[in-house]
């Protein structure tokens, strides 16, 4: 009896990991952002342009006194134009070290929990180095690209 009792004991410890992602569309797609690196979502505030910035970087805006570097997701991942929505607004991430940066998105969807065994890998044409998607999770009849947010932010911030 005490065996049994261990073993059930030991199987609960073996839970599977499961995080929280803000699921979000860019133009068709729909995407996925890990909430540990979300600090706020705000409304589409007027972006402040940077001369001779990439096409992707839309900007810089004020955000309760500290400026934040913008980038347009749209543009970054899949080279069409930002459609600025009443549904469009910032993601602004806190990337750690003091470092936070925008994207812009179309839509907020709502925030899910997806397991570790939900998400698989997004395609092997894709290379790791290249890509910012670190994986694809399926829920109901919608893919949903999940967004490595620290490399997108390794490349970007200096």
């Amino acid at each position: 009896m005490s065996e049994l009792a261990i073993y059930g004991s030991s199987t609960r410890e073996v839970a599977e990991k499961e995080s929280k992602y803000i699921v979000f569309k860019v133009g068709r797609e729909i995407y996925g952002i890990d909430v540990s690196y979300v600090d706020t979502i705000i409304q589409m505030p007027m972006i402040t342009k940077v001369p001779a910035a990439p096409g992707y970087f839309k900007g810089i805006i004020n955000l309760r006194g500290e400026i934040i570097p913008i980038m347009s997701l749209s543009q970054r991942l899949n080279s069409t134009e930002d459609v600025i929505s009443q549904k469009s607004s910032i993601i602004v991430l806190d990337l750690g070290d003091g470092k936070m940066m925008g994207v812009t998105i179309d839509d907020v969807k709502e925030v899910m929990t997806l397991a570790d065994s939900e998400i698989e890998e997004p395609s092997p044409f894709l290379k790791k180095e290249t890509s910012f998607i670190k994986g694809v999770a399926k829920k109901d009849e919608n893919l949903i690209s999940i967004i490595e947010t620290s490399a997108l932010a390794n490349r970007e911030i200096a």
